[in-house]
């Protein structure tokens, strides 16, 4: 298996949104309401899946003052989390919950540079053996801290009420219904994601939405 296409540019975003729209034409049409697609190119390591877990079930105000704080206490690398006492995690915000989730990724003995190597099915199948981690958070690190571009994440409720609303479904698709019908967005799905995070922006909006 190889590692596939990456997205390193707005370029390659391109490339892939013309592909889509090209094979299907209500992806053809969300391109004229949702304009280019973002880059969304993040680092990858330790900091990107540490910042995911903090995000999980917050908003993201307090997630972005729940980092900054960690920040501030040099607490975003591993050896300094598998170090700090509960008090300390405590005191930026984490819950006992995602305190452990934190030391267990500390712990995991992930070699973060390997992962760019590995194909996808690979890292997400290394990513959720970490606690705290489900499928959902290692989609989104490949999709976005490692660039790749065939990586969808169909349990996202955005993508699949955009789905809905983009292909007239007559209910919000499940998890395993979008991961199916996004099989023939193959080899763009990160980008097809792309569009309809953009599109569900312009629908709701559209639709009066909050």
């Amino acid at each position: 298996m190889t590692v596939g296409r990456i997205i390193e540019t707005p370029d390659c975003v391109a490339e892939g949104a013309a592909f889509l729209a090209a094979a299907e034409p209500r992806f053809a049409h969300a391109l004229t309401l949702t304009g280019p697609l973002p880059l969304r190119r993040r680092k990858d390591g330790f900091p990107a899946l540490l910042d995911a877990i903090v995000s999980q079930q917050v908003s993201v105000a307090a997630a972005d003052a729940i980092w900054g704080r960690l920040q501030a206490a040099r607490l975003t690398g591993p050896r300094k989390v598998m170090w700090a006492s509960d008090e300390e995690l405590r005191a930026c915000g984490l819950s006992r919950q995602k305190a452990r989730y934190a030391r267990a990724l500390a712990a995991s003995g992930i070699r973060f540079a390997d992962l760019r190597e590995m194909p996808t099915d690979d890292v997400i199948r290394t990513l959720v053996e970490v606690p705290g981690i489900g499928r959902w958070t290692a989609e989104i690190y490949a999709m976005f801290s490692l660039g790749r571009a065939d990586v969808f994440a169909p349990g996202d409720l955005a993508l699949q009420e955009a789905a809905r609303i983009l292909f007239e479904m007559p209910e919000r698709p499940s998890e395993r219904a979008l991961r199916l019908h996004s099989e023939t967005w193959a080899p763009w799905r990160g980008v097809a994601a792309r569009l309809l995070w953009a599109y569900y922006r312009v629908a709701r909006e559209r639709e009066g939405i909050r």
